[in-house]
């Protein structure tokens, strides 16, 4: 409970639930310079195309969107830039292996602030084929159906 308050929402990949199955989430922390964390706590940060990529046993974050803070003038940085995530080793090596398997890839659910600190929940994810989403969207159909049955009955 008090673990929820401390987390502050700034932005979520909707599209993600959409696109993929998520198997597994991981927390991670992400390298940032001073003004991109005041623009992120203003929250203009977007994760829609973002996905994450490792490279020689380190993780990066590629395509999240981060606009400039508008006070912040030399010291502001590319809003597309790589940046860096924040993983222990066995983590990064763990998931490497798992991205490995036909289908699965890396992508950012997530952004969020815990404690002050700027994190990114990750999921390892497998591709939906269309009939899946197709399955997905018709299931949610039924249940909002259902939900608006039950008010009307119970009002």
């Amino acid at each position: 409970m008090a673990e929820d308050k401390a987390r502050k929402l700034v932005a979520n990949n909707k599209k993600a639930y959409h696109d993929y199955f998520i198997e597994e989430k991981y927390e991670a922390g992400i390298e940032l310079f001073g003004t991109e964390v005041k623009s992120i706590r203003q929250g203009k940060c977007s994760i829609k195309e973002a996905w994450i990529s490792i490279d020689k046993g380190e993780a990066f974050i590629m395509g999240m969107n981060i606009t400039p803070y508008e006070k912040g003038n030399i010291f502001n940085k590319d809003p597309l830039r790589v940046k860096k995530l924040l993983l222990h080793k066995t983590e990064i090596r763990k998931l490497d292996q798992q991205k490995m398997v036909q289908g699965y890839t890396l992508v950012p659910l997530e952004v969020y602030f815990k404690s002050g600190r700027v994190k990114v929940e990750i999921g390892l994810a497998k591709g939906k084929k269309l009939y899946d989403k197709r399955a997905d969207m018709a299931k949610k159909d039924q249940q909002r159906e259902a939900e608006k049955e039950f008010k009307m009955r119970f009002k």
